[in-house]
């Protein structure tokens, strides 16, 4: 999304550029093993099963912190800290350490231009902004206490007003009904709504634009602000969005739909959703978590969540997530991770089941390919459990849904309105797919060199 697209990776100035980023790769890893084979036979083996025991024993370690109390738990933490200082002592003991770090530096060269052959080399995506009319009667809806007060820092209000929009600013001491504000300012005959706030703040206004297909503007005045990253709107100056107001372009987007709620980004069950929900979670996040997952992961709390996805039995998953379209990389969604694009009419789905130390070493080794991690795609997900009511976390909103909870998409069901001279949304890294950058490097052009999120 974002109005930048790429080129085909064939018969281009990126191509050629994604094609050398490929051969550089390739020769990064072929180095990085090299400087292992040259590293007196044994010595090699030794740093890869060194390394390989260190991620295993730390991982165990991490469970073992996360999973339980007391002696155990603090066992755990000092495990997973001595593991890598471990591995690093080895190294230095036998004299290995100059040949591990050469190793690691040209397997980490090899994954940077891995990644940045594949993203150059993805075909446009789809989505391309249109033309819109300047709105007349804009409408939008400003929280104050949104981001450690982004609304105030930035002057969004007086912005807004000199655009010629007319601003609704919530009164944090009174909980309001942002959608009942927003239908009431159709029914005044706005022709644009838009929000300055959160992601959860973000999808109530736009169910209500898209009820009455009017165009919605997204200002980036959250916290974080996941769905104006995708959009490619720059979220260091929310000031910048307002530009849309007079100079702006429209996108066709999907919009999530959970039990009748409106979601931009993801639904969480398990065991997320069950720790938001507590009331000391906003003062205290990582003293809550900690202190609650022990019971959620192994005592007497622990839940498990059944789902069907397009008819697919999924079962007894600790934690399960679904996104408004697929995240590129299932590793990196808490830590800023992107979608590819916000209109493929599809739902990500994420679920994670470990159940001991043993799978969460092979979560932590193997990642999505673990048995404990499912990461797909679907058009329909109804998630099910024991109980009658289940905790959800709805783009960051933390509420109680009863069972069957579903999820659906509306595909292109929300016109969004940028800015013209937006950055535009950066191309999120792809997974590595070794035999497809190998097609680059030679030139073979059958096969098309982005990551896909695998079933």
């Amino acid at each position: 999304m974002g109005g930048r697209h790429g080129r085909d990776a064939t018969g281009s100035d990126g191509g050629a550029v994604a094609r050398l980023l490929a051969r550089c790769a390739v020769l990064a890893a072929i180095g990085a093993v090299v400087v292992l084979v040259r590293a007196v036979g044994w010595g090699g083996l030794l740093i890869v099963g060194a390394e390989l025991l260190g991620l295993i024993v730390c991982a165990v370690g991490v469970w073992w912190f996360l999973a339980h109390r007391g002696a155990v738990r603090l066992f755990g933490a000092l495990v997973a800290i001595t593991a890598p200082i471990g591995v690093l002592l080895l190294f230095v003991q036998d004299a290995l350490w100059l040949t591990a770090l050469v190793s690691s530096l040209c397997w980490g060269a090899a994954l940077v231009c891995a990644r940045a052959a594949l993203r150059r080399s993805r075909p446009g995506r789809s989505g391309l902004a249109t033309a819109a009319p300047l709105p007349k009667r804009p409408v939008l809806i400003m929280n104050p206490m949104s981001g450690g007060g982004k609304v105030g820092r930035f002057g969004l209000v007086e912005r807004a007003e000199e655009l010629g929009a007319r601003v609704i600013l919530l009164d944090p001491s009174v909980r309001t009904d942002v959608a009942a504000l927003a239908r009431g300012a159709v029914a005044e005959g706005a022709d644009l709504l838009g929000v300055a706030g959160g992601d959860g703040t973000q999808a109530l206004v736009a169910a209500v634009a898209a009820e009455h297909d009017l165009p919605f503007l997204v200002v980036c005045a959250g916290t974080r602000n996941h769905f104006a990253m995708d959009l490619g709107l720059d979220r260091s100056a929310p000031a910048r969005c307002l530009d849309a107001l007079t100079d702006g372009e429209e996108l066709r987007v999907d919009l999530g739909d959970v039990a009748g709620r409106a979601f931009v980004n993801t639904v969480s069950f398990g065991v997320y959703a069950d720790v938001v929900q507590r009331p000391e979670y906003r003062d205290d996040k990582a003293g809550t978590a900690l202190g609650l997952m022990p019971d959620l992961l192994v005592g007497e709390e622990v839940r498990r969540l059944d789902a069907r996805l397009d008819g697919t039995a999924l079962a007894s998953q600790q934690a399960l997530l679904i996104s408004n379209n697929p995240y590129a990389s299932p590793d990196e969604i808490s830590s800023g991770g992107r979608r590819t694009r916000l209109d493929g009419g599809e739902l990500g789905v994420l679920g994670i089941r470990v159940e001991g130390a043993a799978q969460a070493a092979d979560l932590a080794v193997r990642g999505a390919q673990s048995t404990g991690m499912t990461v797909t795609t679907a058009q329909r997900v109804e998630v099910t459990s024991d109980a009658d009511g289940i905790p959800v976390a709805v783009d960051g909103e933390s509420l109680r849904m009863p069972t069957p909870v579903v999820c659906s998409l509306r595909p292109g069901a929300l016109r969004v309105l940028v800015p013209r001279g937006r950055p535009g949304a950066v191309a999120p890294a792809p997974p590595v797919n070794w035999r497809q950058l190998i097609d680059l490097a030679l030139g073979r052009t059958g096969r098309t060199a982005g990551g896909e999120i695998r079933g």
